[in-house]
Formats: C-alpha cells, sequence, structure tokens
C-alpha cells in the first residue's frame, strides 16, 4: 500500500490551549519543481501543495496561526480575539486535504489573527507574501499584486524595527524582498534603491545566490524604467 503524502498531527491552540488534528505534508513528499524569483515554490505534483498546510486553525475558537507565531499576548488580546474571531466562529475543521480556496481562508484568518495578536511585522510580511503566491497560482494578478504591496510594506517595518533579528531572515535576504516585491509592483524606485543596498553589502552578506539574484533583477528594474522612458517620449 503506498503511503499517503499527508499525515495528522496533534496541535495546542495557542488561544484556547485545546488540542486539535491537523494535516501536515511528509517531507519526502515535497518536491519543489522551480522556485520563482520571490522564492514561490512549484511543487513537482501540484496534487500535494506543501504551502497549503503551513497554517494551524484551531476549530474550537477558529485562531489560526503558523510555527512562527509567538506563545505570548499581550493583556487585552485574547479578549479582542475573542470578540472579533472566536465569537463570530462557525466550529469547523480544517483537519483534510485543502483546496486553494481553503488554503487562502486559513492564511487570512491566520493574517487577521496576526494582526489582533500584534506579531512581528516579519511574520505578517511571511503571511501576506503567501497568499499572495496562492492567488500566483490562480492566476489572479489583482489580488497577488495587492497582497504583494502588503507583503513588501510590513518587510519594510520589519527593516525599520529590525525585529526579524534572530529569525530565519537575515539582512541581506530583506532586503532583497523589499526590492524584488517592489519590482513586482512596479515602484521601481524602491526596487532600484534596496538592489543596490544588497550589492553594497555583498563583503558582509556572504550569500552569494542572493547577490546574483539581485544583479539580475536589478537588470530587469533598469530595463523596465528605460521602457517606460522610452513610451513616455513616444507618447
Amino acid at each position: 500500500m503506498e503511503l499517503s503524502p499527508f499525515y495528522e498531527k496533534k496541535v495546542e491552540c495557542l488561544c484556547c490551549k485545546k488540542s486539535f488534528p491537523t494535516f501536515k505534508v511528509r517531507s519526502k513528499s515535497v518536491k519543489v519543481h522551480h522556485t520563482d524569483s520571490d522564492f514561490c515554490p512549484t511543487y513537482s505534483d501540484s496534487t500535494v501543495n506543501a504551502l497549503y498546510y503551513n497554517v494551524f486553525v484551531c476549530e474550537h475558537c477558529g485562531f489560526s496561526f503558523t510555527e512562527d507565531f509567538s506563545k505570548y499576548f499581550q493583556p487585552g488580546v485574547k479578549e479582542e480575539i475573542s470578540a472579533q474571531i472566536s465569537d463570530k466562529w462557525t466550529k469547523r475543521s480544517f483537519n483534510n486535504e485543502r483546496t486553494n480556496t481553503q488554503a487562502l481562508e486559513a492564511y487570512k484568518l491566520a493574517f487577521m489573527c496576526g494582526l489582533l495578536k500584534k506579531e512581528k511585522a516579519v511574520t505578517l510580511a511571511g503571511l501576506t507574501l503567501r497568499i499572495a503566491w496562492l492567488y500566483r497560482s490562480i492566476h489572479n494578478l489583482e489580488q497577488e499584486k495587492r497582497f504583494i504591496k502588503i507583503a513588501r510594506d510590513q518587510y519594510l517595518t520589519s527593516f525599520s524595527n529590525e525585529d526579524y533579528v534572530g529569525t530565519q531572515m537575515s539582512n541581506t535576504r530583506i532586503l532583497y524582498m523589499i526590492a524584488e516585491l517592489s519590482r513586482r509592483i512596479e515602484d521601481y524606485d524602491l526596487a532600484t534603491r534596496f538592489f543596490s543596498k544588497v550589492i553594497e553589502n555583498q563583503q558582509a552578506s556572504g550569500e552569494a545566490k542572493l547577490l546574483n539574484m539581485a544583479k539580475e533583477q536589478w537588470q530587469l528594474v533598469r530595463s523596465a524604467r528605460e521602457q517606460s522612458r522610452d513610451q513616455s517620449s513616444a507618447n
């Protein structure tokens, strides 16, 4: 009998402390076919999308979170979550194979919970970037760009207050993400500024792959700006 790519994991809700089961994907079942310039993965097997299962949705209270959420709740936050989320929650389980629509719902719930809980900007950026990726996979460009902008702005906040320090996000990577997401929403000024920062930091960073990616994407920004200037002068 072939082993399912999914397994069930028991998770304790950070908010209500009750346990619930959730689906996860076995790591050996995750094979990335290629990765976009903003690190969005395309999986070899389209029926096993690991992105869909990053968010834990508590079936009891509706609080939704990822492994990046902190366990700490500021005073009054749980009451706010109860009023905004739990009191309106229709009890249901996300413990099954998820569709794109269900994954989007889970991520949007987690983003709302993260905002209410005042999670780090770098965590909120990661959530909204993944929402953009889910929209990319169904070719909804308008919503993809909308959430890329939110993610870019959250990464800017994270860069300003340095809340990414101590996470998996390095200084070079956050500069790159701000630049690349700015390029994708055609904010070429900011893209140029932050790609330049990545390239200026090349001695300190030690992240050769990111540096090469930054140089390639910076060339795309230059071409796009020249194209835009040519169109303006033609008009």
